[in-house]
């Protein structure tokens, strides 16, 4: 995300510690989805990971982290109607967890699927959720531009630049 000062050297470094924590993890649906999330962000095997995920959700169907993880891994697997699925289930587990993100992911998936007015939808709640989450005006914004609205499109870039958001 930009943080790091050498990102190539902790790019192998999260890699290496998921891994180890994978022959580690025996049955521990905790480590199963995290790993997951950690190798499939830095480019593993979308569908190993999945298949990672699964098991964690296969071990624990009630971990709502794990649900939330497959979400995005979904979205990652180009699969925005099965990551709509699993943040409802994650939701339902447990409803009080990352305010605007979930909504986040329902707007990426229908963004993924061209339903673009739904995106927005999902993008604009997401901006009430977590007003100062800049990623739900750089996603709205690519919505309204999708749908020929793009004096809204370049009022949000405005507002995020106005903000200091590059």
């Amino acid at each position: 995300m930009g943080w790091a000062e050498d990102p190539h050297a902790s790019r192998e470094k999260a890699i290496a510690f998921a891994q180890r924590a994978l022959g580690a993890a025996g049955d521990d649906p905790a480590v199963l989805a995290n790993a997951a999330y950690t190798l499939a962000y830095f480019g593993e095997d979308i569908s190993a990971m999945l298949a990672l995920v699964d098991r964690a959700l296969a071990l624990n169907p009630s971990y709502a982290r794990g649900w939330y993880v497959s979400a995005i891994l979904d979205l990652i697997g180009s699969e925005p109607d099965r990551a709509i699925k699993h943040i409802e289930m994650s939701l339902r587990l447990s409803p009080r967890d990352y305010l605007g993100v979930p909504t986040m992911i329902v707007g990426l998936a229908h963004l993924l699927s061209r339903r673009f007015e739904l995106a927005a939808q999902n993008f604009r709640l997401a901006q009430r959720q977590a007003p100062d989450w800049p990623s739900s005006y750089r996603f709205l914004a690519a919505c309204y531009a999708l749908l020929g609205r793009l004096d809204e499109a370049r009022a949000l870039i405005d507002q995020l630049h106005a903000a200091g958001v590059p």
